[in-house]
């Protein structure tokens, strides 16, 4: 059979954000996504995923960008002077690359920022990380005894197949260098798969056996999506997404999807896409259903 889980990444952003998540799961096809325990609308997202309880929300771990929720006295070698993570997967690469992070630091915010979100009331069905940290081997190991410490099971399987056939869009299309670009950072990352694979058995988490939308990443749109849902092949596939409404306050985040993601909202909400759904026998499932079969 084949199932498709639609995630929303950075759930707890801003409230436009939490608003086209919610949306998109609501009136789309959208079924799971994962809360930045240190986003600023972070109790904006934990009322939705309260009043929205079939959706599945899992913790979008950070530790790249933003402020830590761990105090920077606990994970010194993560922050920098001002008491801020790494900027980007680059700078957190060049301080694991140097030995600089001890593992404990990279637990200790993980741990922080899960147990924020069960202390607001929600049980995290899933793990994934922002800037797909995890497919670093150290990264993806410090997650995954942290999972074990909280139960989780299902994690993100952040490798997109090299011979995955991914369908061009008009926005991808339009801005084809932005393409080729996430093609290649894909494409970098990919010889860590096996690894990732092997911490994920000795951990015993479960991961969906394919993932896509990394290469697609602000440039999806109906054609996209539906050009993916006609090409799934058997078993659990999860189609990584950033919808949102694009308003002032997303205009001020230090994020490059700001428009893109008021597009995903439309898209993921097309009854074109819907019909997709239904012609190819896709059968969509939240993380929370995936992690029930585990069990």
């Amino acid at each position: 059979m084949k199932r498709l889980i639609v995630n929303g990444d950075d759930f707890g952003l801003t409230h436009g954000v939490n608003t086209g998540i919610v949306r998109a799961y609501k009136e789309g096809i959208l079924t799971s996504a994962t809360l930045m325990a240190n986003g600023d609308a972070f109790e904006g997202a934990v009322e939705l995923a309260r009043a929205n309880p079939g959706l599945g929300v899992g913790c979008h771990l950070v530790a790249v960008g933003g402020r830590p929720v761990a105090s920077a006295t606990q994970i010194p070698s993560l922050v920098n002077n001002d008491g801020m993570l790494p900027a980007t997967f680059f700078q957190l690469l060049v301080k694991l690359s140097y030995g600089a992070v001890p593992d404990k630091d990279i637990e200790c915010e993980f741990r922080a920022q899960i147990d924020r979100i069960i202390a607001s009331g929600i049980t995290p069905t899933h793990l994934d990380s922002h800037k797909h940290s995890h497919t670093h081997p150290r990264v993806m190991r410090a997650l995954a005894r942290v999972a074990r410490e909280f139960a989780i099971t299902c994690i993100r399987n952040p490798f997109e197949g090299l011979l995955t056939r991914t369908t061009i869009g008009p926005a991808a299309r339009a801005r084809c260098r932005v393409y080729l670009k996430q093609y290649a950072m894909s494409t970098a990352v990919a010889p860590y798969a096996r690894r990732f694979k092997r911490i994920a058995a000795e951990y015993e988490l479960r991961v969906p056996e394919n993932f896509r939308g990394a290469r697609l990443t602000g440039l999806l749109d109906c054609h996209a999506i539906c050009g993916l849902i006609e090409t799934l092949t058997e078993g659990t596939t999860e189609l990584m997404c950033h919808p949102g409404v694009y308003d002032e306050e997303l205009e001020r985040v230090a994020t490059r999807l700001k428009r893109e993601r008021q597009r995903e909202v439309d898209a993921l909400t097309e009854l074109a896409v819907r019909r997709s759904i239904d012609e190819c026998g896709v059968k969509l499932i939240s993380y929370a259903e995936l992690g029930r079969e585990h069990v």
